[in-house]
């Protein structure tokens, strides 16, 4: 490991230690680096050097929205290869909640997540990404290995 010394000022400083104490860190080393990863993996999400992530997407639709249920199966069909698992939620009489679990290329995911936040109806939509460095593995390597679907 090795030593990286700062100077800020006291306002910061203050700020700073503020922030540890709500987020439960240990020292400032440890808020540090997680401050550090979180700026470096930004921009590495921004300039497109992630090349795979898991992800989830949350968004809240009108399910009475014409069509609009039947638009984003096809959507999530046409991309099986990237959804893991959808849950749905019934919010009220008229709004639902949906988040899926995607993995895949980072650039392909992102691509996804805008096609379903840009449909019609669809409200609230966010994506939250997680880089990970793993070779782009299929749904079906992770299937139960008796389960071999008919082609």
């Amino acid at each position: 490991m090795r030593r990286i010394t700062i100077s800020v000022d006291d306002s910061l400083a203050e700020q700073f230690d503020a922030l540890i104490e709500r987020h439960g860190y240990e020292n400032r080393s440890e808020a540090f680096r997680d401050l550090l990863r979180s700026r470096i993996e930004h921009e590495r999400k921004t300039t497109y050097q992630v090349r795979h992530c898991i992800a989830s997407l949350s968004y809240v639709y009108n399910h009475h929205e014409r069509e609009l249920s039947a638009r984003l199966a096809v959507i999530q069909h046409e991309h099986h290869d990237i959804c893991v698992s959808t849950m749905h939620v019934h919010l009220d009489h008229d709004n639902c909640l949906e988040t899926i679990v995607l993995r895949g290329a980072f650039k392909q995911v992102n691509a996804f997540a805008d096609s379903v936040i840009s449909q019609s109806g669809v409200r609230h939509g966010q994506i939250n990404v997680v880089p990970v460095d793993m070779a782009s593995p299929t749904l079906t390597q992770h299937r139960h290995p008796h389960f071999h679907p008919k082609t």
